[in-house]
């Protein structure tokens, strides 16, 4: 299922891939990268057919001269068009919405739209890759554990990215993820570390160039390590895969500042190290915001305060955003009611009305939640608009970690990413992360309450309970924005 929603758009064909290539380098494809399509030697080779397509772009296998694999991302021709359309769409609807409820929608449409059309520049793509590769080298808490495709800048353009080719298992695939290891002791799985693949047959690409030339299936199959009968798999833990990525996005939101928006399980591969530990790859860095160190700085701050309940700080945050309702904004950033701060907008409508009457005049409660909505959004000048994207990736990681049957405690791992990037951020003086790292090591205490929650819930699942605690948190949402007149349809954040 998640395959086909990812990878599996109608890929446009040979031809027109071929002319984004010869508009953007003046060059056909076997003169820019090398390669021939007639199995001529001492050139590289390259697959015509997208090895996956999705709507922006298809992708197509090739091996240079040189013996490097890359991933050839081409732009599909009619997506300048095409998104240009869809964003007046979007624009109209908007505006429909800003009219129809009183809700201030359309101020956020100018920020949205340019961080949309910036996925479809893959220079910018491209500097995102490059700088996320040297941010993770940087950090010892993720070297080692995150791999970042390295980029071909010379072979890219604004409509043609080309990258390191990546073998590996998609964060879906729950089954190969955990099968065991079929492969010899202490060796990883094809591509780790970035290590060299092996080469196709030469008469085996012969062959297929014969007799399928535009069909062809070049790429050697690399599976060795499923054993004979192919039931095997990489023998990698959930939970590592689980506990790299939230790591990962943490430290992209809270000590970097620099957040991948679209972590969708086709963008995550896994591979497996020497040493049985999962290698999480991450691609497709065309959607990104930037947070300005200050921004940063609050929202650690908020994460922090959320997991105290320090509803003094809470609100002194969010009404520094413009942001009038902090009960509502806290439930909205920690995915799951926020119990903690003082329920006022739901206390003020129930405290004038009785039981029945709640049931009664459900309409007029909707109303009243729906200013809860407004009141979130409270100054469109003060409001950061970064929060939007940054909630897309917390949805969408929460939304992982979900599927693989939360294997691990997502809140305390990014409440202890805030609280530490408030002592590491290089932005603070000495003498405020001094402080910070006397606060943080009191809070490690504080995030001890949500390990009771968390295996309380692996408890009751290994005694049969179905719902894991992302599902139980999931449900509590769905419920408070029923309470608020709207249908909670997470898997608007997924495509």
């Amino acid at each position: 299922m998640f395959s086909k929603m990812f990878d599996d758009a109608p890929q446009n064909d040979w031809r027109d891939a071929e002319k984004v290539v010869l508009e953007d380098f003046g060059k056909t494809p076997e003169e820019l990268f090398g390669v021939s399509f007639t199995g001529e030697s001492g050139k590289g080779v390259m697959e015509r057919t997208a090895r996956a397509s999705a709507s922006v772009a298809q992708v197509h296998w090739a091996r240079l001269a040189s013996g490097a694999e890359v991933a050839i991302k081409i732009q599909k021709r009619e997506i300048a068009q095409q998104v240009g359309w869809d964003l007046w769409t979007f624009k109209v609807v908007a505006k429909i919405y800003t009219w129809l409820f009183d809700i201030p929608l359309y101020s956020l449409v100018p920020y949205i739209s340019e961080r949309l059309l910036l996925e479809t520049d893959f220079v910018n793509e491209a500097d995102n890759s490059e700088r996320m590769a040297k941010l993770v080298a940087g950090e010892s808490r993720l070297r080692g554990r995150v791999y970042i495709p390295k980029v071909y800048r010379e072979l890219s353009s604004k409509r043609v990215m080309t990258a390191e080719w990546i073998e590996g298992v998609r964060l879906w695939d729950k089954e190969t993820l955990t099968r065991p290891w079929h492969g010899r002791w202490r060796e990883g799985s094809p591509g780790c570390k970035g290590a060299p693949l092996n080469p196709p047959d030469r008469q085996a690409v012969a062959e297929i160039i014969r007799s399928h030339p535009l069909k062809e299936h070049l790429k050697p199959n690399r599976d060795w390590w499923k054993g004979r009968n192919g039931n095997g798999g990489l023998g990698v833990s959930l939970k590592d895969c689980m506990q790299t990525m939230v790591d990962l996005f943490s430290a992209q939101m809270f000590l970097w500042g620099w957040c991948h928006c679209d972590p969708h399980p086709g963008n995550i591969f896994i591979r497996r190290l020497p040493s049985g530990k999962p290698e999480l790859v991450l691609i497709d860095h065309g959607l990104y915001v930037h947070m300005q160190p200050e921004f940063r700085h609050q929202y650690s701050l908020l994460w922090k305060s959320l997991m105290t309940f320090d509803n003094k700080t809470i609100g002194d945050i969010v009404r520094a955003w413009g942001i009038n309702n902090p009960d509502v904004f806290a439930s909205a950033t920690l995915m799951r009611p926020y119990t903690g701060g003082d329920n006022s907008t739901s206390a003020g409508i129930k405290r004038t009305m009785s039981v029945k009457e709640q049931q009664e005049r459900h309409y007029e409660m909707q109303q009243q939640m729906r200013k809860g909505i407004r009141e979130i959004l409270g100054d469109e000048k003060k409001w950061p608009r970064e929060l939007i994207f940054i909630g897309r990736n917390m949805r969408i990681v929460q939304g992982n970690n979900q599927y693989l049957g939360a294997p691990v405690n997502r809140l305390k791992i990014m409440g202890g990413w805030a609280s530490r990037s408030l002592v590491d951020s290089p932005d603070l003086s000495y003498r405020e992360r001094l402080l910070n790292f006397g606060r943080h090591m009191l809070f490690k205490f504080v995030l001890f309450s949500s390990d009771v929650v968390f295996y309380s819930s692996k408890v009751a699942q290994f005694f049969g309970r179905k719902s894991n605690l992302e599902d139980d948190m999931e449900a509590s949402m769905k419920k408070v924005a029923g309470d608020m007149g709207f249908e909670l349809n997470h898997n608007v954040f997924e495509g």
